[in-house]
């Protein structure tokens, strides 16, 4: 039985990338809550900051925090969904693509995460996930 599969990741699920934020366009909620002292310790005594003004900035920052932190949580889940995926290969033979474009094939003999990219084991390589191109059940 032959399984032919693009990428390591099932259809439907979403991509995510690791590139780090420029740390000048990211606030974190301590920079925030500074930033929120600051302009109310200089405001101008007679035009106070508008109350419903300052819950507005403060509702969309709880927002973007929890939003943040769903994608953290999601990306965890993502790679926890590929270490999965690649710990089922174990015992299975596969076909990959190598980095220089050639094409090999053995049975994965151990599946481990390297970083956020889950690694399999075929005889004395490392084959990254997502150069898998086919997965066959070995014959047995």
């Amino acid at each position: 039985m032959t399984s032919p599969i693009s990428g390591g990741v099932p259809a439907g699920t979403p991509s995510t990338s690791t590139s780090s934020a420029n740390p000048m366009q990211s606030l974190d909620q301590n920079a925030f809550l500074k930033l929120l002292v600051a302009q109310m310790k200089y405001q101008d005594p007679s035009k106070p900051m508008d109350s419903n003004q300052l819950m507005a900035q403060t509702a969309t920052f709880t927002q973007v925090e929890k939003l943040t932190e769903m994608l953290t949580t999601q990306q965890s889940m993502v790679t926890a969904q590929r270490l999965q995926a690649a710990s089922d290969m174990v015992g299975r033979t596969v076909s990959y693509t190598t980095t220089d474009g050639h094409t090999g094939s053995g049975v994965v003999s151990s599946a481990k995460l390297s970083g956020s990219e889950p690694t399999l084991k075929v005889g004395n390589t490392d084959v990254p996930l997502s150069s898998v191109t086919e997965v066959r059940s070995s014959a047995g």
